[in-house]
């Protein structure tokens, strides 16, 4: 997958190294957290054991 992402990355001209925890923080950020779901609904969807483990995302910029 990560091979894939890569190939995204310079068809798109990114030039961040794109890889899937990359794709899985933007997904937790950017899609659920600034689009108002509930973080424990984030957690869920994550497959996290605790919202401390999800806390990590909404506590990033």
């Amino acid at each position: 997958m990560n091979s894939y992402l890569k190939e995204i990355a310079d068809v798109c001209g990114i030039q961040k190294d794109l890889t899937s925890p990359i794709a899985r923080h933007t997904f937790a950020t950017t899609v659920t957290l600034l689009n108002d779901v509930p973080i424990e609904t984030v957690s869920k969807i994550l497959g996290h054991i605790s919202i401390k483990m999800t806390q990590h995302y909404a506590s990033c910029p």
